[in-house]
């Protein structure tokens, strides 16, 4: 038998203290629980808004694309397509959310340089690069909005369970030991009061 669970007064400070941080701690869980989630409410709505434009900047830079193959022809476009630079300025850095690591994806911005001469090309050409462009910008923006979306997942998931263990079990453990506690507390007040009446009644009967 737990001795923590003996009918004594230590023990009943001991059980109330136990419940209060229970109590406590289920408190920080259920803020930390809305926090995440409306960190992740948002980071959902970014990432629809970023996909949206992903979309439609994807279908104007396959336009232009078509339309410079049309008026360039296909293995000039590619040839010059070899000229575009690798990306190589990624960095990912983090921050914490309530606990969550969140990725921070950054790099260079630098403007276009152009990689083939303006009088072999053509203007579509140039819109097609210009989309495309900006698909990588917005795929990196989302790329990390969808990571950080599924780190807090985890962690809602984990928080939740932490928040229900401690409202369905360790507070309801704690409210009963408290309570039988204190009932066995005040029995044994009651038989001492009722022994001491005995003893009184039979010392003022001698």
């Amino acid at each position: 038998m737990d001795p923590n669970t003996f009918p004594t007064k230590g023990n009943l400070m001991l059980a109330k203290n136990s419940l209060a941080l229970a109590k406590q701690g289920y408190e920080l869980m259920d803020k930390k629980r809305n926090i995440l989630l409306r960190e992740m409410t948002e980071l959902i709505g970014q990432a629809k808004d970023i996909q949206s434009r992903i979309d439609s900047t994807f279908r104007q830079a396959y336009a232009a694309l078509q339309k410079a193959n049309m008026e360039m022809g296909i293995a000039l476009v590619e040839q010059i397509s070899y000229t575009v630079p690798v990306e190589n300025s990624i960095r990912i850095k983090a921050r914490s959310v309530m606990g969550t690591e969140i990725p921070l994806v950054e790099y260079d911005e630098s403007p276009p340089v152009p990689t083939a001469a303006f009088y072999s090309t053509r203007s579509s050409l140039d819109e097609a690069k210009a989309a495309f462009e900006k698909v990588k910008e917005l795929s990196i923006k989302l790329s990390m909005i969808e990571n950080a979306a599924i780190r807090l997942a985890a962690n809602i998931k984990k928080t939740q369970k932490r928040a229900n263990a401690l409202q369905n079990i360790t507070i309801p453990k704690y409210e009963a030991l408290a309570k039988d506690i204190g009932n066995a507390l005040e029995e044994k007040e009651r038989e001492e009061f009722t022994r001491l009446k005995v003893i009184k009644r039979q010392k003022t009967a001698r």
